[in-house]
């Protein structure tokens, strides 16, 4: 694969990560009453926004969003052990995620800026 086919194929995952991004953070700041608990919906909104926050993470960095995947690495450690407990979050859990999720929209808002 040539270099410059590389690069248009990456600018179009970029682009969808990018345009993706102000939503996939709604939807997490949506689902964070839902995340406490032990009821079934807890435990599926916990495992819902684990991933999402995974996938911007791990894609982030890849795509041009460094900062944005730093940060939502940091979020997604506060959702770990209720994750692989199957559970809900603790309110202690709750409030160290609300704390990270800051962080997030601000990388995100910087890099959106810069990749625009």
């Amino acid at each position: 694969m040539s270099a410059d086919l590389f690069e248009e194929r990456l600018s179009k995952i970029r682009d969808r990560f990018a345009a993706a991004l102000p939503g996939k953070l709604d939807e997490t700041e949506a689902a964070l009453a839902r995340m406490v608990g032990d009821a079934p919906t807890a435990i599926e909104a916990v495992a819902e926004i684990y991933r999402l926050m995974h996938g911007i993470a791990g894609t982030g960095p890849t795509v041009g969003f460094g900062s944005t995947g730093v940060a939502a690495r940091q979020a997604e450690a506060a959702l770990i052990p209720a994750y692989r407990e199957q559970r809900g979050l603790r309110p202690d859990e709750l409030t160290d995620f609300k704390n990270a999720l800051p962080a997030v929209r601000g990388a995100a808002a910087l890099e959106l800026r810069a990749n625009s």
